[in-house]
């Protein structure tokens, strides 16, 4: 069976792996000279890319591969150069390589004629190294896998007066490096990530940067207490029994610990668990000094200058970044077969479109999870692929249809309106729906049995990648190494001094109490949680 793989991002590397894992034959189309996607930086601005300084923000045990660890001597949160290494190293070691198609652009992908019976699929494609790179060629797959992503075409906001504006105004699509704005009057429109590195970066190099905001965000820490990641400290499967009311009191309390949001003029309306929070360890530092200023929401720009909600106005103002995130869109299908709408696209389990006869179309790597997005991709090739062989099928179209339904309601319920909010998944929660898919989900209640301290680990330690090669269709043997080894391997690049016994014991005694502290504070919420349904199940049932 040949799959078409379209771009060979983390997304569509992992998807290799996964169709050659299950007997499939893949070939990828790269529109770019290089693996990355997103990641593989350039000057150019013919994809989407990070800009020169990224710095990922997931840590690297949580977002590597499941059957491929980042290796220990990477800095717990890598640069964008070191993330392209890995990706090289991922690629070299399972041979992806020879699958891959580079400098190759999809322009069309249809139904061929006999779709109905055969699943296949019509992919038309422009070689743009070839001796005629405007000529239009075909092959037919049997199924294709879409590893576009979500970060190829720039949403921009519509201000009156825009157009007025006689400074430079771009995309942070477009954004590189400080560079052309040094020493400029730079006003930066939304405080998602990159409204924020971009703000932070700047700052360093200019006199003020303005950060303007609608709502406010929630500023989290790429660092948690005592210097482990944050990601590792929250990601964790004990935290599933913690009611979700007590969970969004303690994370609040904790990033208010960092800095007040309030004095800050950061703190939103909305709950911390409402919005997908932005990650900046920065930012506190730079509003503190005066280098970044927070304003409200853009009213209006004047030739010169900027007028905001609150009627404060910027004036001599060089340059507009706007941070406003991307659409959704998928530029070479048509919309019929793959409907998006207001950002909202109709996807079984963020997966697979309704209402195709054959199931032989997939979308890899739609998401947006409050964590790494790797290991989602790797977990949502491993499931695509075994529904292309026939392992694992498809539920009917009217159960797909109400999953659907039940995810946007639910995401409804929980984030404020937002074409920012159509993709978000909880990272655990989803992980384990397709890891049910697959049959990778890990039995803990049955490892126990064998390895209750592997088990344990994996239920109060942090949710790595790894569990979902414990058992099941793909388990690795490396798995449980690469499970006890983590919590060195996290650390390893940060020990560049030797110190002496008593500063070594002294930190090994202070990191056993807080785990006990932790256990602790996790038993007494479980035992508030229960108390407390059995005192309002005691009122219901009182006469």
């Amino acid at each position: 069976m040949r799959v078409a793989i379209i771009g060979a991002g983390a997304s569509g590397l992992t998807s290799i792996k996964c169709c050659k894992d299950e007997g499939l034959e893949p070939v990828c189309f790269e529109q770019e000279d290089s693996i990355g996607g997103l990641w593989y930086f350039t000057e150019e601005e013919r994809h989407s890319s990070v800009y020169r300084s990224t710095v990922i923000n997931t840590s690297k045990e949580m977002m590597c591969f499941s059957d491929f660890p980042i290796p220990k001597e990477y800095p717990p949160f890598m640069h964008h150069q070191l993330i392209m290494k890995y990706l090289h190293l991922y690629a070299k070691e399972f041979d992806l390589y020879k699958c891959i198609r580079f400098r190759i652009k999809v322009v069309d992908l249809k139904k061929a004629p006999d779709f109905e019976e055969s699943g296949k699929w019509e992919i038309l494609f422009q070689e743009l190294d070839g001796k005629n790179p405007d000529a239009v060629n075909k092959e037919v797959y049997d199924a294709v896998m879409l590893c576009v992503g979500h970060h190829s075409e720039p949403s921009w906001p519509s201000f009156p007066g825009m157009d007025e504006f006689s400074g430079l105004k771009i995309h942070s699509h477009s954004y590189k490096d400080f560079k052309p704005f040094e020493n400029k009057k730079v006003l930066v429109v939304g405080i998602g990530n990159s409204g924020g590195d971009i703000a932070v970066e700047l700052s360093r190099h200019t006199p003020q940067v303005f950060l303007s905001t609608r709502r406010g965000a929630w500023v989290l820490s790429r660092m948690g207490k005592g210097g482990e990641p944050m990601d590792q400290q929250f990601i964790r499967r004990v935290g599933s029994l913690v009611p979700i009311s007590l969970r969004r009191s303690l994370f609040k309390k904790i990033v208010n610990e960092r800095f007040d949001h309030k004095v800050f003029a950061l703190q939103p309306q909305h709950p911390i668990t409402g919005q997908h929070p932005m990650v900046n360890d920065a930012l506190p530092h730079r509003i503190i000094v005066g280098s970044v200023v927070i304003k409200p929401n853009v009213k209006s720009f004047t030739k010169s200058g900027v007028i905001f909600d609150d009627d404060t106005q910027v004036n001599d103002l060089d340059a507009v970044i706007f941070c406003t995130g991307y659409k959704i869109g998928f530029r070479f299908i048509d919309q019929s077969i793959l409907p998006v709408n207001d950002n909202k696209v109709e996807l079984y389990k963020y997966v697979f479109p309704l209402n195709l006869a054959k199931p032989t179309l997939a979308v890899i790597g739609c998401v947006q999870p409050l964590g790494a997005i790797f290991p989602l991709s790797e977990l949502q090739g491993r499931w695509v692929t075994r529904v292309f062989n026939g392992k694992t099928p498809l539920p009917p179209n009217d159960f797909m249809m109400k999953d659907v339904e039940m995810k946007r309601e639910a995401m409804q319920r929980r984030y404020y309106a937002s074409k920012r909010h159509t993709i978000q998944v909880d990272y655990i929660s989803y992980a384990d729906e397709l890891a049910n898919q697959v049959g990778c989900r890990p039995n803990l209640i049955k490892l126990f049995f064998s390895n209750p301290t592997l088990a344990l680990s994996c239920f109060f330690g942090p949710c790595t990648p790894v569990q979902y090669r414990l058992m099941g269709p793909g388990a690795w043997k490396g798995a449980k190494k690469a499970i006890e080894d983590a919590p060195g391997n996290v650390i390893y690049a940060t020990k560049t001094r030797i110190l002496q016994k008593k500063e070594q014991q002294g930190t090994n005694t202070a990191a056993v109490c807080l785990k006990l502290l932790a256990l602790f504070v996790v038993l007494i919420s479980i035992i508030i949680r229960f108390s407390a349904e059995n005192l309002s199940s005691s009122e219901v049932n009182s006469p």
